[in-house]
């Protein structure tokens, strides 16, 4: 294990940052794994306006999650999610990155 990843499985157990979720992958079993949830707004240029909306990203670690793919569901105490566009991985190849929309 590199400096990295023992930051990372620090911060993914500080019960401030992660939160328990669980990830429903299509044809697949659930399983438990623990976020970052993050919360940015975005801004989208359309013509001469803007447009702000929030978005939900939440980071994950690729050792709980060996392949997300659009369309999964992930649930995060009572609320439902599905993965919306491709997940991106990290330089490190340690986190994912997934933008999720309400189910």
């Amino acid at each position: 294990m590199n400096a990295f990843a023992a930051a990372l499985d620090a911060l993914f157990a500080d019960i401030n940052m992660a939160v328990d979720a669980t990830w429903y992958p299509v044809g697949g079993a659930p399983q438990p794994i623990r976020v970052i949830r993050k919360a940015p707004d975005e801004v989208t240029a359309f013509g001469s306006a803007q447009i702000l909306s929030e978005t939900t990203l939440v980071d994950v670690r690729t050792s709980e999650m060996a392949n997300p793919k659009p369309g999964d569901g992930i649930s995060i105490g009572a609320e439902n999610f599905t993965i919306q566009g491709a997940p991106k991985r990290d330089r490190e190849r340690l986190l994912w990155t997934l933008e999720l929309v309400p189910a």
